[in-house]
């Protein structure tokens, strides 16, 4: 708990004055730690990211994470082009590798390349759109993330999902969507949002029970390939991709009811 807590303090001081600037030294750090996942991931599947199919999925998420205000044309069209592009690259060396490298292989890079490359996209999408949203979202799953766990241990009984997280509760998954709520409305009153109190609570319920999702999907894979954590940056919190499951589900949620909401 000691190494955890120091890892979250020295993590967080370097982490949230970059957010807080934004701007370009902001979207450099969301390539890195979108890169340093992209690493994670592969990895779990014994892919090497200096290779060629790891170099091509690096060069998609890097494209992936080319915000829209960068962009003459419509971000999302001309990103299909280039998923599109590496797709048929990615098909054509399972001919030149003779099949050692499969079509299964293409279908987890592609996969670990949209999910974790859009996840961190949004990110800068939603740091654009206002530094309020990203606090948001950013404490309601911080407050699950810690309801969950001191809710779970105190009087959690029923497993959530043991099959995929066995230490995770239905009290505590309860507890944390609770405390996420309760954390709402505090922000509410506390920072310039522009959604009402009822708006800001149903928001952060949606949010808290996605996240989790989220949460559990990253424990999902990892358990698949029998590994405890996606790596080993964050000493006490595992790898990036550990620390940002959830948030790469929340963001693109956020993103897309921001649109329909305003």
């Amino acid at each position: 708990m000691k190494q955890r807590i120091i890892t979250a303090l020295i993590a967080a001081a370097v982490f949230l004055p970059i957010v807080v600037y934004g701007e370009l030294p902001f979207v450099i750090f969301v390539y890195l730690l979108a890169s340093v996942g992209l690493y994670e991931a592969l990895r779990m599947k014994k892919h090497s990211i200096v290779s060629i199919p790891g170099l091509l999925s690096l060069l998609l998420i890097w494209i992936f994470l080319l915000p829209s205000s960068w962009l003459p044309l419509d971000p999302i069209f001309l990103k299909i082009d280039f998923l599109l592009l590496i797709v048929l690259l990615l098909l054509t060396y399972t001919v030149l590798s003779k099949n050692k490298f499969t079509f299964d292989d293409v279908g987890f890079i592609l996969a670990s390349t949209v999910y974790i490359g859009m996840g961190f996209y949004y990110f800068i999408e939603i740091r654009e759109i206002s530094l309020a949203y990203v606090f948001f979202a950013l404490f309601v799953i911080w407050t699950t993330d810690s309801g969950a766990y001191f809710i779970g241990k105190a009087i959690g009984n029923k497993k959530l999902w043991p099959e995929i997280s066995p230490n995770k509760t239905v009290e505590g998954s309860i507890g944390g969507v609770i405390c996420a709520i309760v954390l709402a409305i505090i922000f509410h009153f506390v920072v310039d949002f522009t959604h009402s109190v009822l708006v800001t609570v149903l928001l952060a319920s949606i949010l808290s029970v996605v996240g989790q999702i989220g949460d559990l999907a990253e424990s999902a894979l990892k358990r698949y390939y029998q590994i405890k954590d996606s790596g080993k940056i964050l000493p006490g919190h595992g790898g990036i991709l550990d620390r940002f499951d959830s948030l790469l589900f929340v963001l693109p949620l956020l993103h897309f009811i921001h649109r329909f909401i305003s």
